[in-house]
């Protein structure tokens, strides 16, 4: 009798084991289609929002690339004492007035480094900082009871004789930047 359910057993094993075989053969190539196909949903979403990323940030960094531009035409020695001139003041006073007004101009800017190239915000900041350089070489020279026109006029002068001019380098990149698909 033990032969007999060993035998039935056995035909059943028989049967049932490539059953079992197949199945497990079957569910484990289903379960990898399936993580494929997971991967590739996942990687397809990947790029749809980094397309969506990408139409929201292209506006945003085309005004960082504006603001910067108007930046620097702003702190150009040329537009700064014509906004800032006043015959009553001395040079120090209008050495005082053109530095802050940089500042304060690139204070309101600074975030805008975070849309642009480091090599762009590096040119801006040395542009900053040349034409802060400029006008307090330009006060330097001067007397301390010298008027704010002729400090006004000794600061284009040097500026305009700076090769290469740190500004229109500046402008230059963020342009380059802009024109070849930031």
């Amino acid at each position: 009798m033990l032969k007999k359910y060993t035998m039935v057993i056995f035909d059943i094993l028989q049967y049932a084991l490539p059953s079992l075989i197949v199945f497990l053969t079957a569910y484990f190539l289903i379960k990898q289609q399936n993580k494929k196909e997971l991967e590739k949903f996942e990687l397809e979403e990947q790029k749809a929002n980094r397309k969506k990323n990408q139409d929201v940030l292209l506006p945003i960094r085309l005004q960082a690339y504006e603001r910067l531009i108007l930046f620097l035409e702003r702190i150009h020695p040329h537009q700064l004492i014509i906004r800032n001139s006043n015959p009553q003041l001395s040079s120090f006073q209008l050495q005082t007035i053109l530095i802050k007004s940089i500042r304060d101009e690139f204070e309101h800017n600074l975030s805008q480094q975070l849309y642009v190239s480091d090599q762009a915000w590096q040119k801006v900041t040395n542009a900053k900082e040349e034409c802060i350089k400029q006008i307090n070489f330009a006060a330097g020279s001067l007397k301390s009871d010298a008027k704010s026109n002729q400090l006004g006029g000794l600061i284009i002068q040097n500026f305009t004789s700076l090769e290469p001019n740190p500004i229109y380098e500046a402008i230059s990149t963020l342009k380059k930047e802009v024109k070849n698909g930031l």
